[in-house]
């Protein structure tokens, strides 16, 4: 049984959001948030939520930042937007951060289940006319950040596939029996090289695309640290 949480303050679209998980999931456990205070309290307390459906506006956040708040605490929880919103600045912007779709509040509500449905099943939802234009985006993003991958180390790219499940620097440490603060280095190092702004944005990117081994790696042949 899926487990969902819709983070909305307008009851009415809470309710249509609830029906349209019920169309494909008519079992699915709904638990429901107005503000993104609520909603760290339900993910507290449920931490088998497949999957979120935020809006944008409100009453406690301002912006990405609620999105923020919840992608930082609970980084591998899926994220879909749920907006008012239609700009296509603000779409791309939501993508980008890692939100695994993007939902008009105009859409039907036959459209919204499709949307959710394709989002479980590990594809980015977005308006159609925007859709072509973010793929070729993707595209071009997984690309690029292979060849990055390419000037790690073999240490780095084990620290990376660390990183990637989610673990913090003194887990790492303890994983490959170094010292927090060369794990520390290590990452600092691998964002650069990455040119990745967060180890948030690490994790979401990189779940993206597979990873090379550290054998695999062209990088040097013994590894001299960061």
């Amino acid at each position: 049984m899926m487990g969902f949480l819709i983070i909305d303050d307008h009851p009415l679209f809470g309710e249509a959001l609830g029906n349209a998980i019920r169309i494909s999931h008519p079992d699915a456990r709904i638990y429901e948030a107005t503000s993104i205070k609520g909603a760290l309290g339900i993910l507290a307390a449920e931490p088998s939520i497949d999957l979120a459906l935020l809006d944008l506006l409100l009453p406690d956040v301002v912006g990405f930042s609620g999105f923020q708040k919840i992608r930082d605490r609970y980084p591998r929880l899926p994220i879909a937007i749920v907006s008012s919103e239609e700009d296509k600045h603000t779409i791309r912007e939501a993508l980008e951060m890692g939100a695994v779709g993007y939902l008009p509040k105009s859409t039907s509500l036959g459209e919204l289940s499709q949307a959710i449905a394709r989002v479980l099943s590990g594809s980015v939802s977005a308006p159609r006319d925007f859709v072509a234009a973010g793929a070729l985006d993707q595209s071009e993003t997984a690309r690029t950040l292979r060849e990055r991958i390419q000037k790690l180390t073999p240490q780095q790219i084990r620290v990376l596939h660390l990183i990637v499940r989610g673990l913090q620097n003194r887990e790492i440490a303890a994983e490959l029996k170094l010292a927090e603060s060369t794990v520390k280095a290590h990452v600092t190092e691998i964002l650069r090289k990455l040119k990745l702004f967060s180890r948030n944005k690490a994790i979401i990117e990189l779940g993206k695309i597979t990873l090379p081994v550290a054998e695999t790696c062209a990088g040097a042949k013994q590894d001299k640290g960061p």
